[in-house]
């Protein structure tokens, strides 16, 4: 049997009041419901994709230790079948059918712990020029500025930012000059960089290089 019909214009006004917060609370409850169903799915479906990012990023991790104890061990062998131009060569390329590695290395530039204290007293002066400003914190110059300053995922200045900030020299004053000298003075290589790149042929022959990455896929 379906549900019976109310008529509420035989309802006295107390059973019209009776009626409405019945119907104000199933309609909560329900919007309750909807919510918890929506929190439940959205929390498994976080879960999901929580434990199945962490597996790739180890698998991707043990991926590299493994390569790059393979690639050096691998380097052994070519200088001691004379594969490899000089003893100390550290950029080399390893072709075998459709499929090719390169090994590049290069010199990363980095900053000493000198920059940081540099970076403290440059966003010091930056704030101090904000305020003498007509234009506050929508100033172009000081914008750009903090921008440059920011720090990359793990933490450190990046190298090229803080190159670009060498080129606003005329456009603060000489204290500016003195904060960028101690950026210049901080700048060291810090380490040797090895890369690794990933190529195979394709039905034309032509090589494409394969990248483990969302943008290549």
């Amino acid at each position: 049997m379906g549900k019976q019909e109310i008529d509420i214009t035989k309802m006295s006004a107390e059973e019209k009041l009776n009626l409405l917060e019945r119907l104000q609370k199933e309609s909560k409850n329900a919007k309750i419901e909807r919510r918890e169903a929506y929190e439940g799915l959205r929390a498994e479906f976080v879960a999901d994709v929580r434990k199945r990012t962490l597996s790739v990023i180890d698998e991707v991790k043990g991926f590299h230790v493994w390569i790059e104890q393979e690639a050096r061990a691998f380097a052994e062998v070519m200088k001691q079948y004379g594969q490899v131009k000089f003893s100390d060569q550290m950029n080399y390329t390893i072709t075998d059918g459709d499929f090719k590695l390169e090994v590049k290395s290069n010199n990363v530039k980095g900053f000493d712990e000198r920059a940081d204290m540099a970076a403290e007293r440059l966003i010091d002066y930056l704030k101090a020029y904000m305020q003498c400003s007509e234009k506050g914190a929508d100033d172009p110059m000081y914008q750009m500025a903090m921008t440059l300053l920011e720090r990359n995922q793990v933490g450190s200045l990046d190298y090229k930012s803080i190159s670009k900030l060498y080129s606003l020299e005329d456009k603060f004053d000489s204290q500016y000059g003195e904060i960028m000298t101690m950026f210049k003075e901080a700048n060291v290589v810090q380490r040797n960089a090895v890369n690794y790149y990933f190529s195979q042929r394709d039905k034309n022959g032509v090589w494409q290089r394969i990248e483990p990455s969302f943008c290549r896929m």
